[in-house]
């Protein structure tokens, strides 16, 4: 029986498989995409992906469902919070400039199945979130026109009765889908221009809005007799929040554009920065202008903008809205569809997936393979599927990839510059190089002497400390955790940190619904949990982290990202349990696709060095002089090579 049983050493190196970390090249700007995109590009597309529709729609849903006019403050709080994360992304678009985004990051400094998980979860979130902007130009369009389009395909095709299929085929979103699918193929600057065109009538139709808007405000709209400025309370204004985060998710395409950037360590920090504050700017004043032109609770949810210029005698104004909308879902759409195949790529470049993703177009240089196949699978999505059920999706999958990203950071900043050992001559021993980082086991194992000594004199040397050693002034407190190999005290303290929020969070939002905790218990494990967190904060910060790199660095580490770790798990806690279970399902789909072929593809896996003989071994004890101990395991002169 036990001989069936895996053996230890056997799961200790299927563990370092499923957490291996990509080796990056030398030369970071060598790529086969074409470097043409400028920051002005990088901040138009972030524009694009993140004021769609949701400000012609959005605003005024939170308004007068959620918020009221506070919905202000509602866009204030979303907007800092995903700085948080967006500044996460900007750092390591900068050190990082490679197409991939959240899954790129997550790989180079977390391990490969969890970066696998997150560019899956990516996929499926371009996918629908695409084909859900396709159906919402494909109704607006459609309202226009009094529903002819829609009454002429029920009459002429026929509806379905079928679950989670849509109730007739809009052929119409697949057509933009295709037509937007053939402009993306033609390389990044046509995208990029085609994407400047629509960008410009948006933001023109929205710099009309605000003036027209603020001639016409009424500040007695926020008068006590309608209600107040916050007639929800602080409730209503955290509620608001919430929903109204979603409408920054759009700035992680210009991580995924870093590689067709011309110089992304300068161009990604200041596109996401520039695109994230003009669209929090542009959210706030429409949210002002229309809470001051009509009164909130009289605000029509679905076409607030063109209803409330309807409303005080500008009918005409209502097309110059509706012509904004379809411009700024055209972005999306646009966004999307630029960003989901170069992460496709990318995961195939890595081998954990299909490698005909791959292959780039020699003439437009671009992942032609990948934009077509997705370009159909989201026509298809949005042709006869019902998307409303699953746009809650999107949520999940964005949050984890900034849950990990945040976490990325912090191992990224405490640890050491990692430097590639080279490949070893066939048949040859492997060149003797330092040993870059901690070993599994607790006997750290060696095939060179004098690498060894290298090692131990550079742990002992107090001059120079290197990133992830504990600082010198926390030394004779925490004697103890100066045995660790830098960072491995980070590494642990990150995952009881994300633990911690993890608990905490759970225990916010269920607690007096789901669990219905007594009110002692309740906050014993409110204080429990938050002095696990920050604990595991102060721990982290007691160590050295990386100084002086050219790059930009995201401020105030490891508490900027620890901020958003506890947002982000907070956001997701709220979703509701369908979300979770169909998360849980697209989950277990791509475990299949990793363990059946990513984990034999992969690049890393490939790159693994075979075992060489050696012909001495020192071993090392945690403790302990080496000199003392080094007598005893090494070999006796004349005596033959023994493993």
């Amino acid at each position: 029986m036990a001989r069936w049983l895996p053996r230890s050493a056997d799961l200790m190196r299927f563990c370092q498989k499923l957490n291996r970390v990509k080796t990056l090249e030398d030369d970071m700007m060598e790529t086969s995409f074409n470097r043409c995109l400028s920051t002005i590009d990088l901040t138009l597309l972030g524009i694009g992906g993140m004021v769609g529709s949701g400000l012609y729609v959005l605003t005024g849903t939170v308004a007068k469902e959620i918020a009221g006019p506070a919905v202000i403050v509602s866009f204030i709080i979303a907007g800092f919070a995903s700085l948080l994360a967006a500044l996460c992304y900007a750092e390591f678009g900068a050190r990082v400039p490679k197409t991939g985004s959240a899954y790129m990051f997550t790989y180079v400094s977390v391990g490969e199945i969890w970066a696998f998980l997150i560019g899956w979860n990516v996929l499926l979130e371009y996918m629908i979130g695409g084909a859900a902007v396709a159906r919402a130009w494909s109704g607006y369009l459609d309202s226009i026109f009094n529903h002819k389009i829609k009454n002429f395909t029920e009459t002429h095709v026929g509806t379905w009765q079928v679950p989670f299929l849509a109730r007739y085929p809009d052929f119409l979103a697949a057509a933009i889908l295709l037509v937007a699918t053939a402009f993306i193929s033609f390389g990044a600057k046509v995208s990029s221009w085609l994407n400047h065109v629509f960008s410009a009538i948006s933001m023109g139709v929205i710099l009309f809005i605000l003036i027209m808007g603020f001639v016409l405000a009424q500040p007695k709209n926020w008068s006590a007799q309608e209600g107040g400025f916050a007639p929800y309370g602080l409730s209503g204004i955290m509620a608001g929040t919430a929903t109204c985060f979603y409408a920054f998710v759009g700035f992680d395409v210009i991580a995924a554009s870093s590689e067709e950037a011309r110089n992304p360590q300068r161009a990604v920090p200041r596109a996401i920065a520039f695109s994230l504050g003009l669209a929090t700017g542009a959210y706030i004043l429409v949210s002002v202008v229309l809470t001051l032109m009509v009164p909130w609770h009289s605000l029509d949810p679905d076409s607030a903008l063109a209803d409330a210029f309807y409303r005080r005698g500008y009918a005409w104004a209502g097309f110059l809205v509706a012509a904004g909308s379809i411009c700024a879902m055209n972005t999306v759409l646009l966004s999307n569809l630029f960003s989901l195949p170069r992460i496709v790529y990318a995961m195939a470049e890595d081998g954990l997936f299909f490698q005909v993703f791959s292959r780039v177009h020699p003439r437009t240089q671009v992942p032609v393979v990948g934009i077509v196949v997705f370009g159909l699978l989201m026509a298809l999505l949005a042709l006869v599927f019902d998307l409303e059920a699953l746009v809650q999706f999107l949520s999940i999958g964005t949050l984890l990839a900034y849950t990990f990203v945040a976490a990325s950071i912090i191992v990224l900043r405490f640890q050491q510059q990692k430097v590639d050992a080279p490949a070893p001559a066939a048949g040859g021993r492997p060149s003797p190089e330092p040993h870059e980082g901690p070993s599994v086991s607790e006997l750290k194992e060696y095939e060179s002497f004098s690498d060894k000594l290298q090692l131990v004199d550079r742990e002992k040397s107090k001059e120079h400390r290197e990133p992830g050693q504990l600082k010198a002034a926390f030394e004779p407190y925490l004697e103890f955790l100066s045995d660790f190999y830098p960072g491995e005290v980070v590494t642990v303290a990150v995952v009881t940190l994300m633990v911690s929020a993890i608990c905490l969070c759970s225990v916010l939002v269920f607690g007096n619904t789901h669990l219905h905790l007594p009110t002692w218990s309740y906050s014993l494990l409110l204080v429990l949990f938050s002095l696990g967190f920050l604990l595991s904060l102060l721990l982290i910060w007691a160590h050295e982290q990386q100084h002086g790199t050219q790059t930009f660095q995201l401020p105030l580490v490891p508490l900027s990202p620890a901020l958003s770790i506890i947002l982000n798990i907070y956001l997701m806690l709220k979703l509701s349990y369908m979300t979770w279970l169909r998360f849980a399902v697209w989950l277990l789909l791509g475990l299949l696709v990793y363990f059946g072929y990513g984990i034999w593809h992969s690049k890393e896996n490939l790159r693994e060095p075979r075992p060489q003989r050696v012909s001495a071994r020192y071993v090392v004890f945690p403790s302990g002089s080496l000199e003392e101990r080094v007598q005893a395991v090494q070999p006796a002169a004349g005596l033959p090579d023994t493993e």
